[in-house]
């Protein structure tokens, strides 16, 4: 069973791949996007952990709710609203248990990534974090080392694709031959979810 701190730990190991890896979103969004994805989502992803140092929610809903909440505060552009429908729709989903099962973990970010289509318009396929997503939730009943595996291809995958969603989309056909960052965002999410999950032994 999965507890409020695995949760926070989720949100503060993120943070941290977010971190690193800024630069390298910032890159992969420069020709194809604002050139603010990195930069963007190391405010946000800090903001949040501040957020949970200070703020100790005793539910695994209550982590993702008050995490995606500062998201929508914190970041601009697309990827705000977007990763903050994506938490805050899976807390919700967790409902107020203290401890929550992998499976239940499963359902709930399915219902997340629904919402975050819902709010983008956005189909696998379409060059967007949602090809990294559908993937990554549709492996997690095999475990959260398929998540990851399947949330990087999903990733690798994009880019090939015409961006037919965001900004990217705007450029047609020279969107094509990068790397979507939206994607490569969310699996770096799917993967801290995995890495501390494995840490924790689950």
């Amino acid at each position: 069973m999965l507890d409020a701190d695995f949760f926070r730990r989720w949100m503060t190991a993120t943070a941290a791949s977010v971190e690193r890896e800024a630069d390298r979103l910032t890159e992969l969004d420069s020709p194809i996007g604002d050139a603010d994805h990195g930069s963007n989502l190391r405010r946000g992803f800090a903001a949040v952990t501040a957020t949970l140092e200070k703020e100790a929610p005793d539910t695994p809903g209550g982590v993702l709710t008050l995490a995606g909440r500062q998201l929508i505060s914190t970041v601009g552009g697309a990827s705000g609203p977007l990763y903050g429908t994506l938490l805050r729709r899976t807390g919700k989903a967790l409902g107020d248990a203290g401890e929550v099962s992998e499976a239940e973990l499963a359902s709930a970010l399915r219902t997340g990534v629904d919402a975050v289509r819902t709010l983008g318009g956005a189909a696998p396929g379409d060059k967007t974090m949602i090809d990294a997503l559908v993937p990554a939730v549709d492996a997690l009943g095999a475990g959260f080392a398929a998540a990851r595996t399947a949330a990087g291809q999903g990733a690798l995958a994009t880019t090939p694709l015409q961006a037919h969603k965001g900004r990217a989309s705007y450029l047609g056909a020279r969107s094509i031959g990068h790397q979507d960052p939206g994607a490569t965002s969310s699996a770096l999410l799917i993967a801290a979810l995995a890495d501390v999950a494995e840490a924790a032994g689950e």
